[in-house]
């Protein structure tokens, strides 16, 4: 994890001096006694390490400007802290990293998981502890439909972004035959799905791939030239993604190149390369904070926050989801529990930076909108949401 790590640590080790040393001031002394405000930890689980880790730290920033706000404010009965838990965004380490939040008692609420494998192998755990989970990020669409009883999202479902996506392909850019791609993963896998569906009732022909995250797309190139794609869409992780896109551009391939919100980050410019990354097609749930004029205050808070970074893909939702939470905290109060909590969450309907939060009976959240970013001189920019940009 190296700098990002050793941030971690001294932030966590700094919220923790701050409490006591506000405790210790409401009671002179004495953290235990009469008058100290009581510390409630809210725990981050998401990639803080590996290929993709910038995904996960976009959210922990967000996560991290509105505790920040929150303890300034001096409004509320209790401080905070972040317990982070690094799952490297996989489905193999999401139930330690889960785990590891459900026996900190101090835990009252999980911003994340971030992945959607990752959270599908770790939400049986913060359901049987009956501790909310609410993720920013994990768009899988069968998440909300297996039975977890603590766990909320505040981005759309797959089923929305692959639907706009294909409309966008067929009716913006007008491609007739298309390479679908996917990682394999729980992810991939659901995006794509939700895409080729979408694709073929808009009668555009598919070719449906798979490939597990590799260092090397070269034959996978040649499958895609083969079928001579207008498009290629691929559902899976920016670290992969920018591997492919050189890999076809040095093959010569001309026609358009999309991906999904797990693609939807500078890194993607930074390990492609910007000239090679140059017209690339991102389709993502979620605006661009920063060129947002409602979200102008957060944005400024956020560099605050984190030494003048902007907010990346996910930074705001995560923002959206802590806000939430520490809403539903300042009604309850000190005596706040994680079953409160849940239940508290479940009746939440508040203006957000992203979007109104508020959710449907399965956690989903109400109302969102799909947007179309490009590469363009080595920058993401916003094109629009996919409504505004179909083409008659």
């Amino acid at each position: 994890m190296g700098g990002l790590g050793r941030r971690l640590r001294l932030l966590e080790a700094a919220a923790a001096v701050a409490a006591v040393a506000v405790a210790a001031a409401g009671c002179g002394g004495g953290g235990d006694k009469a008058g100290a405000k009581k510390e409630f930890a809210i725990g981050f689980q998401g990639p803080l390490s590996g290929e993709n880790q910038q995904l996960g730290i976009n959210a922990y920033n967000g996560m991290l400007t509105a505790v920040d706000a929150a303890n300034r404010s001096g409004k509320l009965p209790f401080t905070l802290r972040i317990v982070a838990s690094d799952d490297q965004g996989s489905p193999e380490q999401g139930p330690t990293a889960a785990q590891k939040l459900v026996d900190n008692s101090r835990v009252i609420a999980v911003v994340g998981p971030i992945f959607s494998g990752a959270t599908k192998s770790s939400e049986p755990l913060y359901s049987q502890a009956g501790l909310l989970s609410v993720s920013p990020s994990a768009t899988n669409p069968q998440l909300t439909s297996l039975g977890f009883g603590s766990f909320f999202r505040v981005i759309a479902p797959d089923t929305i972004q692959g639907a706009a996506a294909a409309d966008y392909i067929a009716k913006a850019l007008k491609a007739k035959r298309v390479f679908s791609l996917d990682d394999r993963s729980d992810y991939g896998a659901g995006l794509s799905t939700a895409l080729e569906k979408a694709l073929k009732a808009d009668n555009v022909t598919v070719t449906h791939d798979g490939v597990n995250p590799t260092k090397d797309y070269t034959s996978e190139t040649t499958k895609i030239i083969a079928a001579d794609p207008d498009a290629v869409y691929y559902s899976g992780y920016y670290a992969e993604f920018a591997l492919l896109v050189k890999a076809l551009r040095g093959r010569g391939y001309e026609g358009r190149i999309l991906a999904g919100d797990g693609s939807n980050d500078d890194q993607l410019i930074e390990q492609a390369g910007a000239d090679t990354a140059e017209g690339t097609l991102l389709t993502c749930a979620c605006g661009d904070a920063n060129s947002d004029p409602k979200a102008a205050s957060f944005v400024a808070e956020f560099k605050r926050v984190n030494s003048g970074t902007k907010p990346g893909t996910y930074s705001g939702e995560a923002y959206d989801a802590t806000e939430a939470i520490i809403s539903v905290l300042a009604r309850e109060g000190a005596d706040a529990t994680r079953t409160s909590v849940v239940s508290g969450f479940r009746a939440i309907d508040m203006p957000g930076v992203t979007k109104q939060i508020k959710f449907d009976s399965h956690g989903e959240v109400l109302g969102s909108t799909v947007y179309v970013y490009e590469v363009r001189d080595g920058k993401r920019v916003v094109l629009g949401p996919t409504s505004a940009l179909l083409k008659p």
